[in-house]
């Protein structure tokens, strides 16, 4: 594939723990640092409840819109783990208990000793064509449905699932990041001077982040990050090459990290 293509993906979180608050969501961020040296940029992300056509709805509006979509959460063992059942129905396929898939729960139940219920067999339900994606910390296995792939709600799970997708992507150009920190810096301050830069360099980021530090006895230390990305790293220190002049020309120290 070629390096210059953007490749996308979006992230759906499934489940109201996550939209109650009751559960801190993680995933979105562990997936998009696995994509990103990949070549593959996160575009799109959104929590949804535990709602069957919400899920349907969601994963074919998304899969025609992004080159991959990973879903997390919801193929657990209890009644309220519908997310097999949903990507089922999103393609229109028949769900039921996988041989394949049975067969490795079994096993990893009987190596720990742990009883396997008919609930925990819930988790070897299957959409017909499916493939499995391997779960090296719990067994249940998650899997791929053309380009949508389930995983695991729990954080560790869905990271250790990751390991079993990489080498089923294509990549495409890799997005470069660095930045300049100025000490002192206002935002407002470079404001103008950079919404001229960015009509300059149309496919390039560029995002400004204020901070503010609490110091001992309560004082505060402010300043500004200038987070410049890219898929072209001429065209990425160029624009960093400006704005370091530019917080210079305004009595700021640029602090500029490496790529």
């Amino acid at each position: 594939m070629s390096q210059t293509k953007r490749v996308t993906a979006a992230v759906i979180l499934i489940g109201d723990e996550v939209l109650s608050g009751r559960t801190a969501d993680k995933n979105l961020q562990q997936i998009a640092l696995f994509l990103a040296p990949l070549g593959i940029s996160v575009v799109e992300s959104r929590t949804i409840p535990d709602e069957q056509d919400v899920i349907v709805d969601t994963v074919n509006t998304l899969r025609v819109q992004a080159d991959y979509v990973f879903t997390t959460g919801g193929i657990g063992p209890t009644h309220d783990d519908i997310t097999a059942d949903s990507i089922a129905a999103a393609f229109g396929v028949p769900i039921d208990v996988r041989d394949d898939a049975l067969a490795i729960i079994e096993e990893w139940y009987a190596r720990t000793q742990t009883p396997l219920t008919e609930s925990r067999k819930r988790m070897a339900r299957i959409p017909d064509g499916a493939s499995l994606i391997e779960n090296p910390v719990t067994g249940a296995p998650g899997f791929q449905m053309e380009n949508v792939f389930t995983l695991a709600g729990v954080p560790k799970i869905a990271r250790g699932m990751l390991e079993d997708i990489a080498h089923r992507l294509e990549g495409g150009a890799v997005t470069l990041s660095r930045t300049i920190k100025g000490e002192g810096l206002r935002e407002g301050d470079v404001a103008g001077f950079l919404g001229a830069l960015q009509q300059a360099h149309p496919h390039v980021s560029i995002g400004s982040y204020p901070y503010f530090l609490e110091q001992v006895g309560g004082k505060l230390t402010r300043g500004t990050q200038l987070v410049v990305r890219s898929t072209d790293e001429a065209e990425l220190n160029s624009v960093i090459s400006e704005i370091a002049k530019e917080v210079s020309r305004l009595g700021v120290e640029p602090v500029t990290s490496a790529l």
